[in-house]
């Protein structure tokens, strides 16, 4: 009789996540014949099926559901022990994944990315960017080691590091460069753009403007903060943008930034891993990399 393997269960894990085939085995680095029947022969030894094969996509059974949650778990701790070994080496080095919000990843990474690799050159980063709500999710199933996202966070289960603070800045068409900058008031009465459901920092501009999502106006969300830049460059409204975003976001778009009176709305950033986690003296000092490079791109930004 075969015996369930880890490989079964990262080929498992990887098609339940990504529901296709195709997308599974690219992720899984195998063939798709081959995921195939791997998942094939878990299925036989459980002598249960774990997924419902569709025409556009696969979806886990309810036996799928149960045997996903022990899975996952184990992997997590299959994670775990590795790191375990690498703490007694008690070096930097080896896989290191790291999930970082879309407002932050494309100012932030490029100079994390080359000073990880000159300060841990044995280190192998592998990044995720996505939303806040997907990045806690799979910092809680093992499958990320530590994320950049805007804090508090709230969870028990993790650990939140404190990195840097910036301030929101406000972006209106060039022909508006000298009005005066309007506050909270003035700007619920404005055609703001945001960025789409789910963005963290999309909460945060309606907070500052004491708005509620629910509320009925006048608005249009992008899926990036370069798509709302170039929307307001086009005359369409005004936009809110995290400062570190505005020498890139504001070189090619003809906007004018300006900053708002105190109390300014701003966010704190920082860097979040599972409390369970043996490497969190590593992280910690991972941390500081990060925390280091985000002051210097908050400084090159306010010299702009």
């Amino acid at each position: 009789m075969s015996k369930i393997t880890l490989k079964h269960l990262r080929y498992f894990e990887a098609l339940a996540r990504t529901g296709h085939f195709g997308r599974a085995a690219e992720t899984a680095a195998i063939s798709q014949p081959a995921l195939s029947m791997q998942i094939k022969e878990l299925e036989q030894t459980l002598g249960a099926a774990l997924f419902d094969r569709g025409a556009r996509a696969v979806r886990l059974t309810p036996q799928g559901e149960e045997f996903g949650q022990k899975a996952r778990e184990i992997l997590r701790l299959v994670d775990e022990l590795e790191d375990s070994a690498r703490l007694a080496r008690d070096q930097i080095a080896g896989r290191l994944r790291l999930g970082v919000i879309p407002t932050v990843a494309p100012y932030l990474l490029p100079q994390v990315i080359a000073e990880l690799a000159r300060a841990y050159p044995a280190l192998d980063l592998q990044l995720r960017e996505t939303i806040t709500p997907r990045l806690l999710q799979e910092l809680g199933e093992g499958r990320l080691d530590c994320a950049i996202v805007a804090l508090p966070v709230s969870e028990p289960a993790l650990v939140e590091v404190p990195l840097f603070a910036e301030d929101f800045v406000l972006v209106r068409p060039l022909r508006d460069a000298g009005k005066p900058v309007p506050g909270a008031e003035m700007l619920r009465e404005m055609r703001l753009l945001l960025l789409e459901e789910g963005h963290c920092f999309r909460d945060q501009a309606l907070s500052f403007c004491k708005l509620r999502t629910t509320t009925p106006r006048e608005m249009m969300d992008g899926s990036s903060l370069t798509t709302l830049v170039q929307m307001v460059g086009a005359g369409i409204g005004v936009t809110l943008i995290p400062e570190m975003a505005v020498p890139v976001e504001t070189r090619l778009a003809p906007v004018a930034v300006a900053g708002f009176a105190a109390p300014r709305p701003s966010r704190q950033i920082g860097m979040v891993w599972r409390r369970s986690s043996p490497l969190g003296r590593q992280l910690a000092a991972i941390a500081e990399v990060v925390q280091s490079c985000g002051e210097a791109a908050l400084l090159r930004a306010r010299a702009k």
